[in-house]
């Protein structure tokens, strides 16, 4: 039986859609990550290329992503999403067409990043905003969880199937199912209502409502700072961009092994997440997100140092726990921090920290990797997330004190 949050959720028809979409299309971005990464390891062999993936991804989708806040509070939001899935689906299709070759290239794998990213600089502000439109105030917490859960969820089962699938039928086969999955993701959203939004004056300076975004985020000390940090604990602790070589050369688990390695952060995340919708973390939202960083880096620190496949995957389990409670406070945060007329602004900010921290962070990963090796580059990461959870701690005491009233939220939470 699904938690009592969960079934208050599922009764509203337009967010069944919602979830639907966006549970199709993790599945099939995440599914998409890990062939394209395996792919290119194997053709390539090096750390750095695998870096390069990250850095190609990230530049339009951290330089797009301010023009689309802006977009997202300008023009439909649903518009905005059914035009990028769309995209998502032409580019799957490009990679099925291309998998076929006898002697495929990187660069078309590379520019194919690219085509994503840029399609990511517009539906990622969107779909934080649209959320917004189609869940009730009241559901907010819970809400937060069943949605961050389904998204968990789908990025747990894309890695794994996509790896078993890569080593039976292929990169066609993989590229395929992964086609399939947006086009459910776009019919999913197409068949989602109408819904009525703030939109900016034509007249307003696009630069200056930009402008606006940013001035609140960096004005408001808990936003700031719980987006800084995990900014900086992803950049350097993340170890997703180096997972094809532990699977390849340290683990020598092949592309099943892979999945699995892809899939285990996730599904710690998921499993915390459910835990969410019954003893949400928010009451104490500041002290719990700067414990669950903290957690997150002695993780990537045991996993850093493993030989051991089960506890390699034990690691990359609990990295995920931790980051499950990062997740479901930081996207409540967003949502009862955000003024309703600014939403896509500060969503397009919040953006902007998770794609440089993920993005960015894989070339990190993949430049250090190539500079001192692949467990020191993991082993200093972790390091590094301790070290930044100190220093906010210290510099962050409004952070440190944040607390949400969850019955005032949601009356049917129940109490911590």
């Amino acid at each position: 039986m699904p938690p009592s949050g969960f079934k208050e959720v599922l009764r509203v028809r337009e967010i069944r859609l919602f979830l639907g979409s966006v549970g199709f299309f993790t599945f099939a971005g995440r599914a998409l990550l890990v062939v394209i990464g395996f792919q290119t390891y194997r053709m390539t062999h090096s750390a750095l290329a695998l870096g390069w993936l990250g850095l190609i991804e990230a530049i339009p989708a951290i330089s797009l992503v301010l023009f689309g806040g802006y977009a997202a509070d300008r023009f439909n939001r649903k518009t905005i999403l059914l035009l990028t899935r769309a995209a998502s689906c032409l580019c799957g299709a490009g990679l099925v067409a291309h998998s076929l070759f006898q002697s495929p290239a990187v660069w078309v794998l590379y520019v194919m990043v690219f085509l994503v990213g840029v399609a990511r600089g517009f539906s990622d502000p969107a779909s934080t905003a649209f959320e917004a439109q189609i869940v009730p105030k009241v559901l907010t917490v819970s809400a937060a969880s069943c949605i961050s859960s389904v998204w968990i969820a789908s990025s747990v089962a894309g890695p794994i199937v996509i790896g078993f699938l890569f080593d039976a039928g292929g990169p066609a086969a993989s590229y395929g199912l992964i086609t399939v999955c947006f086009v459910f993701s776009f019919l999913a959203m197409m068949r989602i209502p109408p819904k009525p939004q703030p939109l900016l004056a034509a007249n307003e300076p696009m630069l200056k409502s930009i402008r606006l975004g940013w001035h609140f985020v960096l004005g408001n000390q808990p936003l700031f700072s719980a987006l800084t940090l995990d900014l900086f604990a992803v950049l350097f602790g993340g170890t997703i961009a180096l997972l094809p070589i532990y699977a390849q050369d340290i683990l020598k688990v092949g592309a099943k092994g892979l999945g699995i390695l892809n899939a285990a952060p996730n599904l710690g995340a998921m499993a915390m997440t459910l835990w969410a919708t019954r003893h949400p973390p928010i009451a104490r939202a500041g002290r719990n997100l700067l414990w669950a960083v903290a957690g997150f880096g002695v993780s990537i620190l045991v996993f850093a140092f493993s030989k051991n496949f089960i506890l390699s995957i034990s690691a990359l389990f609990l990295s995920g726990v931790f980051d499950g409670v990062s997740m479901v406070i930081r996207r409540s945060m967003v949502r009862l921090l955000s003024p309703d007329d600014l939403r896509g602004r500060i969503a397009a900010a919040n953006w902007v920290f998770i794609s440089a921290s993920n993005e960015l962070g894989a070339f990190e990963s993949g430049l250090v990797a190539a500079w001192i090796g692949t467990i020191p580059c993991v082993a200093v990461g972790g390091v590094a997330t301790l070290i930044i959870v100190g220093l906010v701690t210290l510099s962050a005491p409004k952070l440190r004190r944040l607390c949400f009233d969850i019955h005032s939220l949601d009356p049917s939470a129940p109490t911590p």
